[in-house]
């Protein structure tokens, strides 16, 4: 069998455009939410709710990769499932690198361009200018990060464990699912993370992360179907509705610190703080809260997907790691244009929709070129497209 058809094989029958269309969501959102000073990030949900699109995203990621290459390891495939995602695990590798080189060097010359020192600072590269050998081998071994790049590492060693994870949950899918949450229970009791360098620990801890990672795999691999009668109770609609409202109430004492006096002490006692790092429950709820609202309202067929409007979505989300990579690159640009040249309302709005275009731009052409090299390797097309006079009489 030719190499090309083995490699279908380990392909869903059919693409979910819901995770697509929530991948592109998430896009636009880590693009906002990384742009500080910027008015436009308000209409990211961070802003109304405990979670943000970091849980959006690893759930995803442990759906898509259950979704795509668990049939193949269920049916025994294991190595061609193993080489896959070992393949994807090392594209995330060398992007994370692309990035990590370019991020030091765009902002080292960034701080020596305006004359603003704190950049190296305020970015975490100062002690990589300073030792740059020491720094360059920490980086590649993933222990050290500069701000907003702790996303792929934490994406890298959770796809480089599914393999294991994987083959586990094909055969005792409850079980592993279990384990996952044994884990992160013992993980957050006894603080385990992974060391960074040259001092504290992972920003995104792996050890607790991974239990949303291990839930979305569960759902891509039948947990869906077992949750359905759940999740479509009034109940839980109820209870997923109210938590919401609460989480709404809660975060606009953030913004609003002069509320926070109607807060009880003893639940302000017992919420705070919400950790991000370890995947603190009230945030890990709050998402499975709004996803029970996506599961009921918008269906795998959902009319929308046609829309025009929800084009671009899907377009950024269908081409997640290019179009990270990029939003990381204008998140930083952004940056820079507003902290040095200028931060007025309209120079933030005209940053973001600039910055959200060019996603859906590269997103676009991406699409048409792979569209192209498709139609170009289809053996009827190259036939209609030679010149008649090269096709003998």
């Amino acid at each position: 069998m030719p190499s090309r058809d083995r490699e279908y094989l380990l392909l869903p029958a059919e693409r979910d455009l819901r995770l697509d269309f929530f991948r592109g969501i998430g896009q636009w959102m880590v693009f906002l939410d990384h742009i500080p000073f910027d008015v436009v990030n308000w209409l990211t949900f961070r802003n109304y709710g405990f979670s943000d699109a970091a849980e959006l995203f690893v759930f995803i990621s442990g759906y898509t990769a259950g979704f795509v290459y668990g049939p193949a390891m269920r049916e025994g495939r294991i190595f061609a499932a193993t080489a896959r995602l070992l393949k994807r695990v090392w594209q995330l590798y060398v992007a994370h690198v692309f990035l990590f080189v370019f991020f030091i060097a765009y902002i080292a010359q960034a701080a020596e361009h305006y004359d603003n020192p704190l950049l190296a600072h305020e970015f975490n590269i100062f002690n990589f200018l300073r030792h740059p050998d020491v720094m360059l081998l920490q980086g590649l071994m993933l222990k050290f990060k500069p701000v907003d790049l702790d996303v792929l590492p934490l994406y890298i060693v959770l796809l480089l464990a599914s393999p294991f994870i994987m083959w586990v949950m094909t055969r005792r899918p409850s079980l592993t699912l279990l384990a996952a949450a044994v884990l992160y229970i013992v993980a957050r009791a006894l603080d385990w993370n992974l060391p960074s360098f040259p001092a504290g620990t992972w920003y995104f801890n792996p050890i607790t992360w991974q239990l949303l990672f291990v839930f979305g795999m569960w759902c891509a691999l039948g947990g869906a179907k077992t949750l359905a009668p759940l999740i479509h109770s009034r109940g839980v609609l109820a209870l997923a509705v109210g938590y919401l409202v609460f989480a709404f109430l809660i975060v606009m004492t953030w913004h609003v610190p002069s509320w926070a006096r109607f807060v009880p002490s003893w639940l302000a006692h017992a919420m705070y703080p919400i950790d991000k790092t370890n995947l603190d429950p009230l945030r890990l709820i709050h998402f499975l809260a709004m996803a029970v609202l996506a599961v009921r309202y918008i269906p795998r067929k959902w009319s929308a997907f046609s829309a025009r409007w929800s084009q671009p979505l899907i377009l950024c989300g269908q081409h997640s790691l290019p179009i990270f990579v990029l939003g990381t690159f204008l998140s930083f640009a952004a940056h820079i244009i507003l902290v040095e040249i200028s931060n007025t309302v309209a120079v933030q709005i005209l940053v973001s929709v600039v910055g959200i275009a060019l996603l859906v731009a590269a997103a676009w052409i991406m699409t048409w070129y792979k569209k192209k090299v498709e139609l170009q390797f289809q053996p009827q097309t190259w036939e209609k497209s030679v010149p008649a006079a090269a096709t003998p009489n």
